[in-house]
């Protein structure tokens, strides 16, 4: 009997097989969950064929999280295939271009990674929460927002905003019975790192920080984790963030 066993998973961003998002999904399966995907626009096909490597195909569900109508309309249209949900996932960034230089990047651009890459959490959060059961977990994906890093720039603040959104929803949901946490993963070369001019520069240097070692191609480490706290095995624990890292945020520069 597997730790998600029952289990209603709500799981976005899954664009490739390579994508951290794809292996929670997976392994949500494995340990016997029912799992809904999320995609919208062009993409909506993309995640429709990647959907077809999992183990079990899932229902995709078209959402935008920065269209209103998606999210006022998406409890009613999870509930075409769910009566209720234990977990969601938020695996969802964007910033524009203009938005990795720091002194020039624009509001409009800096505007748009924060609606979709930290607003967007809490918009979700509120979306699902009808039909979010009692010991739900909300869980999210991150890049730890303490420092300063090379190339990140606007998206670095965006985190720091999305990893200060879970606090205060840890805050307004724990007393209807639902957890959120995140999880800080070291760099893993996704379809969003891709986007992300000069990322190889965190490639290059973080198996050499890292204490345990770390494979930037291995997304499942992170995934396991993601796994764990949409499961009850933390029933207590909320407003955290995990670092599944190599352990490179517990090292001095």
């Amino acid at each position: 009997m597997g730790i998600l066993e029952g289990k209603k998973l709500l799981i976005t961003g899954v664009l490739m097989d390579s994508s951290i998002a794809f292996h929670v999904a997976k392994i949500a399966q494995q340990e016997g969950a029912t799992v809904i995907l999320t995609s919208f626009g062009r993409t909506m096909k993309i995640t429709q064929t990647i959907a077809k490597r999992l183990p079990e195909t899932p229902v995709v569900i078209e959402l935008d999280v920065a269209d209103q109508e998606h999210l006022d309309t998406l409890a009613d249209r999870l509930r075409e295939h769910v009566d209720s949900l234990d977990g969601v996932l938020h695996s969802i960034g964007f910033a524009p271009q203009g938005a990795f230089n720091f002194l020039e990047g624009t509001w409009e651009d800096v505007s748009t990674a924060l609606q979709i890459s930290a607003y967007s959490l809490k918009s979700l959060a509120v979306a699902t929460l009808p039909l979010m059961s009692e010991g739900g977990s909300v869980v999210g994906l991150t890049f730890d927002a303490k420092f300063a890093w090379p190339v990140y720039d606007w998206m670095g603040v965006a985190k720091a905003a999305f990893e200060s959104t879970n606090r205060y929803l840890a805050r307004d949901l724990g007393p209807k019975d639902v957890r959120c946490n995140l999880v800080a993963a070291g760099p893993i070369r996704t379809t969003a790192a891709k986007s992300i001019p000069g990322f190889e520069q965190f490639e290059q240097i973080w198996d050499d920080r890292a204490p345990l070692g770390w494979d930037v191609n291995d997304p499942v480490p992170a995934a396991k984790a993601c796994a764990a706290l949409l499961s009850d095995w933390f029933p207590a624990t909320t407003g955290e963030i995990v670092h599944v890292d190599g352990g490179v945020h517990a090292m001095g520069q």
